[in-house]
């Protein structure tokens, strides 16, 4: 280990550093946690030049006042010191206990702060402070004499810089800390600042001060959707109001933070105050928590505007009381009371005094007129206001409703002895989640499996389900306005805002240390899962694991699920499992995954495959296993026909490998993963990545010198090379790697590579050497020793020589062998079943009935293969098929139809990089839209098509755009005829050379047609 202070190395056993002379500090690892809190950093400006010329005791004389206030106001907001600094502080909100109301909080702190530093009356000591709101490492640092709670994390490293930039006496906020202080804090924005240490300048904003909004007004501020449900909830407080008329009803709505407790209850006494009720609301304050009386000074406040606005009923209640409870009154509001008889009083005979004044206030209220005294969050309440409340909510005074509000863990003792009727609040049921979803996102269905994600994950607590909304309309995953939202994006993770954050990181805090480790491993398996594998991770006594899921299922954590088939444990929502893993640090989370991965590996009766395993072994860094079981699950995935989950894992598999240490197996078990990854990619059309892996093997198999897999990994970068090069390219390459796939004698890659080359050929437009290549890898591959590269079955790339050998006969106009080929294919697909088979013979079948002539054969076949390739996300084949299809549509004159669908084939063709497809999209793009009577638009699409074709060497491509610009160009003038003669002779000479005897015969016909006709074609 190493020293804190100079980084020399220490042992563990040393009390001391022999080179500083500092403490050790040891840090307690167990304890440490990722916390979302805020940062405040304070400090003098100019302590140098203040202290230069002092001694030392005269130096701390003149700071210490200023750190005193400082800290001061950090814990008169229930702050933590985390560092004093020498002329300033650290200071931490929202650990080592939750609180949701963290960055609030230190904002009034920061505000206190100033003030009290200015109240020193020293002119010279000015102050600035920095907060920020973000993620840490909190953790307890351990020295011989005592034990500081510290932080760490980029977070306090912001709210460094921000203090830096303040001005003297100012507050700078980061965006972070604004957005959730918004509405209990004034803000003025200040712009973009450039901060030290960071790249690009960041929002800044300054505090103006204070604001006067109640947190109900804040939140209902914020509220974007309609009051919903709650029927029974409801029903019951109707039934209070009605048993008012005969004495006192005291009634405590409770839940957690955003269940919706103030909604209901502001909802309920406008109800009540419509029908004739006199409306009393306060509210406690987080900030006002030390302050005595606070909470009761709201209330009677509340009274005296109600008084003001009502003057005719409510003027005389204070001078109906007897003279000492009007002092009481006066005490509580802060009016300087000079009577003796005040001052005279013992401290419980004050209490008692504001106690009855209080009581007597409400009584009058309530004899006058119904009152409803609605009070809020007592769980913020002060101590010396409670012991009031508690006396008024035990009045017997008709005619009378003590409204309450509190979170489970603020609950007062004293609720049982004045006979409440406590009134649990729960998350909504699923059709009022969804219709408060419908008032924020819109009716429409193209959002329902959003909502039903939306809904999962929130498990319909109301403020989660708003913020959620406003978190994805905020980045841009959604717009529109409120109520007709739209998704522009998908969306992988909801994600948890900010906003909620500690209110759920404040509930996981009520529970004990135990409950947090157990919660912690169900967190790590997952949503829902086995007790028996908790069991097993968790390896505590039977009765202790019982009492730990008894007690998170009463605090509705984690929700106990028995069935006849499995004796299982869920997460409430899904927002309450992703706080518990997110506030593990690294260590812990790798630690608990290792022993999940042994539990599951030991375990003879899990019948999960690999990719669980992979998971874990991911997440517990145990690289060895990470590779072998993303391996397997990739295999798994192949089988499966998810080739885009295939890809995932094949990744996982190799970047575990290279985390493992170099070695010569290492590096050749990274180049044979590479390649039987390469069917993965290929099957996805992710055609960029698939050459990727084969430059990435060739240059492993040249550090290791390994000839036979270079020449692997060369055929993975030659078919490649057919979809995203040019067909000159790809040919040279094919040559190339045939020559070496002969001399290293290994047939599998020696055929697969003879297949590539044949492709090359096709795409050049040299189809009598594409059919003689691919003759000789057919013929090799039906021999008895029939061979293919290893992930790859020898029928697969037989079944590719046929597709591709049925083609280029049709090109060539020998339709009976091409039928013949395609009998094969389709035998090959049908023996196999494989979705690629099939899709692969469906695409040679449908080619080849647009050979026949059979435009509507040709359209059913490959409208099945589209369907099917789009299913099982085998997109290297959709624009192909899609291009074909269109052509299909085309012939039958469906012009628009095939125009949509050529379009689709275009776009779809550009973003897998297939550059082949994206010209003879465009080609026959080109000819539908003619059809539909753009002229214009036609030409110029095909003579960029012909242009683009040329000079990448797709000759047989420049033969059909020159074809169709003889078709679209009207021979209306010398001109033009003069433009389709020569586009004919060229498409005749191009075809010609290549062999493509259809194409050629159909440009002859229409050149003889205008000859004869003068230039004249019908």
């Amino acid at each position: 280990m190493h020293c804190f202070a100079c980084q020399s190395a220490i042992d563990s056993d040393d009390s001391w550093c022999s080179k500083c002379g500092a403490a050790v500090r040891r840090r307690a690892d167990p304890d440490s946690e990722r916390r979302f809190v805020t940062i405040l950093r304070a400090d003098v400006i100019d302590s140098t030049g203040l202290v230069a010329e002092l001694e030392p005791e005269e130096a701390v004389s003149r700071l210490e006042p200023a750190l005193a206030a400082m800290r001061g106001a950090v814990r008169q907001f229930g702050g933590i010191v985390s560092k004093e600094l020498g002329d300033g502080l650290a200071a931490v909100f929202g650990a080592p206990i939750a609180d949701d109301n963290h960055a609030p909080l230190a904002c009034h702190a920061a505000i206190d702060l100033v003030r009290r530093v200015g109240s020193l009356g020293d002119p010279g000591l000015q102050v600035r402070v920095g907060l920020h709101s973000g993620h840490v490492v909190a953790y307890m640092v351990a020295s011989e004499f005592s034990k500081v709670y510290e932080i760490g994390g980029a977070a306090q490293h912001l709210a460094a810089r921000l203090e830096a930039a303040a001005e003297a006496n100012q507050i700078y906020v980061s965006e972070a800390c604004q957005k959730l202080a918004d509405g209990h804090v004034r803000f003025e924005a200040l712009g973009r600042k450039v901060l030290r240490g960071f790249n690009e300048p960041l929002p800044v904003y300054r505090v103006v001060g204070a604001s006067d909004l109640s947190s109900w007004r804040v939140r209902r501020a914020r509220s974007v959707s309609r009051f919903v449900d709650r029927t029974t909830e409801r029903a019951l407080l109707a039934r209070a109001a009605e048993r008012s008329s005969a004495s006192r009803q005291t009634v405590l709505l409770i839940g957690d933070a955003g269940i919706g407790k103030s909604r209901l209850a502001h909802e309920f006494a406008q109800e009540l105050k419509a029908d004739g009720w006199r409306l009393i609301d306060a509210e406690c304050s987080p900030n006002l928590q030390g302050v005595p009386f606070s909470a009761l000074k709201r209330t009677i406040l509340s009274i005296i505007e109600l008084a003001a606005r009502d003057s005719d009923s409510l003027v005389d209640i204070r001078k109906e009381l007897p003279a000492i409870h009007q002092l009481a009154i006066d005490s509580i509001l802060d009016i300087p009371v000079a009577d003796h008889r005040w001052s005279e009083l013992e401290p419980y005979a004050r209490a008692r005094a504001i106690s009855d004044a209080s009581c007597a206030i409400v009584q009058s209220l309530a004899f006058q007129q119904r009152t409803v005294l609605l009070i809020e969050d007592l769980h913020w309440i002060d101590r010396a206001s409670d012991a009031v409340v508690a006396a008024i909510a035990s009045l017997q005074s008709p005619n009378l409703i003590v409204f309450l509000t509190s979170r489970p863990n603020g609950m007062p003792e004293w609720i049982a002895r004045c006979h409440a009727e406590v009134i649990a609040m729960r998350p909504l049921d699923d059709d009022s989640g969804l219709a408060m979803l419908a008032d924020m996102l819109g009716p429409s269905a193209m959002n329902t499996d959003l909502k039903n994600r939306i809904i999962s994950h929130t498990a319909n607590v109301p403020l989660f389900l708003e913020e959620v909304c406003r978190g994805l309309k905020d980045s841009g995953t959604l717009r529109g306005q409120w109520g007709d939202l739209a998704l522009v994006r998908p969306i992988d993770e909801l994600g948890i805002p900010t906003s909620i954050q500690g209110v759920i990181a404040a509930r996981l805090d009520r529970v004990s240390r135990q409950e947090r480790s157990v919660l912690q491993i169900a967190a790590a398996l997952g949503p829902r899962s086995s007790v028996m594998m908790l069991r097993n991770v968790a390896a505590l006594p039977e009765d202790i694991l019982q009492d730990c899921l008894g007690a998170l299922d009463r605090a509705e954590i984690l929700v106990r699920i028995d069935s006849e088939l499995e004796d299982s444990i869920e997460f409430q929502h899904e927002m309450v499992r992703q706080v518990t893993y997110e506030s593990m640090v690294e260590k812990v989370r790798e630690n608990i995954h290792g022993r999940i991965l042994a539990a599951f590996e030991s375990d003879e009766t899990w019948s999960d495959g690999p990719d669980t395993l992979c998971y874990h072994a991911m997440r517990a860094k145990d690289w060895l296993k990470a590779f072998g079981y993303g391996r397997g699950a990739a295999q798994k995935c192949l089988v499966r026909s998810a080739y885009a989950d295939a890809v995932d894992y094949f990744g996982i598999a190799m970047s575990s490998l290279d985390k493992m240490p170099m070695t010569l197996s290492r590096e050749a078990d990274a180049i044979d993963l590479r390649m039987e990854a390469r069917m993965a990619f290929i099957w996805s059309g992710q055609v960029a990545e698939w050459i990727d892996l084969g430059k990435e093997a060739e240059r492993r198999a040249s550090g290791i010198d390994d000839i036979g897999r270079k020449v692997a990994a060369m055929t993975v970068m030659a078919g490649g090379q057919n979809f995203y090069g040019t067909p000159t390219e790809a040919v040279a390459l094919g040559q190339e790697v045939v020559g070496l796939a002969e001399k290293s004698g290994n047939p599998g890659w020696r055929n697969l590579a003879q297949y590539n080359l044949g492709q090359a050929y096709f795409l050049a437009g040299r189809y009598r050497e594409a059919e003689q290549t691919l003759a000789q890898g057919r013929a090799n591959l039906m021999g008895p020793d029939a061979s293919a590269p290893f992930g790859t079955p020898p029928k697969y790339t037989l079944l590719l020589c046929c597709m591709m050998k049925s083609f280029t006969h049709t090109v060539m106009g020998e339709l009976d062998t091409a039928g013949q080929l395609q009998q094969q294919a389709a035998a090959i697909a049908e023996e196999t079943g494989r979705p690629y088979d099939r899709v692969a013979a469906a695409y040679s079948g449908g080619w080849l009935m647009l050979g026949r002539n059979e435009p509507a054969a040709a359209a059913a076949i490959l409208e099945d293969g589209f369907v099917l390739a789009q299913k099982h996300g085998i997109r290297l084949f959709v624009p192909v098929l899609a291009c074909h299809l269109g052509i299909a549509y085309l012939e039958q004159g469906l012009f628009d139809r095939a125009r949509g669908m050529l379009a689709e084939a275009r776009e779809e063709a550009k973003a897998v990089g297939y550059t082949s497809a994206v010209l003879r999209s465009s080609i026959y793009l080109a000819l539908a839209t003619f059809g539909l009577g753009d002229v214009q638009a036609a030409q110029n699409m095909l003579r960029e098509a012909r242009n683009t074709a040329r000079q990448q060497g797709f000759s047989g491509l420049e033969a059909e755009a020159l074809f169709g610009e003889a078709v679209v160009t009207p021979p209306t003038d010398a001109a033009n005829k003069a433009a389709i003669i020569v586009a004919l002779r060229a498409a005749i000479a191009i075809a010609s050379e290549s062999g493509a005897l259809p194409l050629q015969h159909k440009a002859e016909a229409m050149l003889t047609e205008m000859l004869a006709r003068g230039g004249e074609l019908t």
